[in-house]
């Protein structure tokens, strides 16, 4: 599933070749990729609508039309891309746009797992996600008491897009690595400085991902460098970059973990047990 820092890159390089072209026709091949409206006032409302901006918010591409919104979820295995002149459609598109100057906006989901919604406002669909890893809300006093205000461990809460949206496995092992944090440490158990770092460490981790174009791990992802420079992702076995210790993987929540256990000691400090 693609992270803040792949949807993030996917959207700055759909930008141009989207911005100022009208749907003049739209062709849904996979109606549960549907989420709302019904399909034929789907193409009833999107025909007509000119693409004036792309965006994202966590892990949601944004689509903004004239008059409407079009948002698209991945999740597990959507891609999204954009084809100049003649398309014949793939078996696992599922939403094709037919825009002006020849062009066509492809949403391609093998896995059928990706959803879309076409809506007059966006909020009601986003309404439940946490604050923007990025954005100017997520500080580390802000991290401090969400943690300290609850009692999980660290792993599931940073996946849980309503505490902190955009994250997901690779960019939580990453982050978790660099701030010097267990997986599985409780978060009331998290000190000032431990979630100050925490929270440089989660913006730097993202930052650098965007950076590198993300991380390509699967067909789908495409042109990302990020995969390169994992510090503990994927490296079970592997030394650590910063002290040399193998890194280790469990599962969290059904969810591979990988981590240095010399780095990231599970107990918080001064606790001798």
């Amino acid at each position: 599933m693609p992270e803040l820092p792949e949807v993030e890159t996917l959207a700055r390089a759909l930008r141009p070749a989207l911005v100022g072209r009208t749907v003049l026709q739209a062709d849904l091949r996979w109606k549960r990729t549907l989420a709302v409206p019904s399909p034929p006032k789907f193409k009833q409302q999107i025909i007509g609508q000119k693409i004036i901006d792309v965006s994202r918010r966590a892990k949601y591409f944004i689509l903004h039309l004239s008059s409407f919104h079009l948002l698209i979820h991945p999740r597990m295995s959507g891609d999204l891309l954009v084809v100049l002149g003649g398309y014949e459609p793939d078996k696992h598109d599922r939403l094709l746009l037919k825009l002006s100057d020849n062009a066509t906006f492809i949403f391609n989901d093998a896995r059928k797992f990706g959803r879309v919604w076409l809506t007059a406002d966006p909020a009601p669909v986003l309404a439940d996600l946490g604050p923007e890893p990025l954005s100017e809300t997520f500080t580390s006093s802000w991290l401090f008491a969400a943690l300290r205000a609850r009692r999980r461990q660290l792993k599931p809460l940073l996946l849980d897009q309503t505490f902190l949206a955009g994250l997901g496995n690779i960019y939580t092992d990453e982050s978790l690595h660099r701030a010097k944090l267990h997986p599985l440490r409780l978060s009331n158990s998290v000190t000032e400085d431990e979630a100050a770092a925490l929270c440089h460490s989660v913006r730097a981790v993202l930052e650098e991902g965007i950076r590198r174009n993300g991380a390509s791990i699967d067909w789908v992802y495409r042109g990302g460098e990020f995969q390169n420079h994992f510090r503990v992702y994927g490296r079970t076995g592997q030394p650590c970059p910063v002290c040399g210790t193998a890194v280790e993987r469990i599962t969290v929540g059904q969810r591979g973990t990988h981590f240095c256990p010399a780095c990231q000691p599970i107990s918080p400090p001064g606790d001798s047990t």
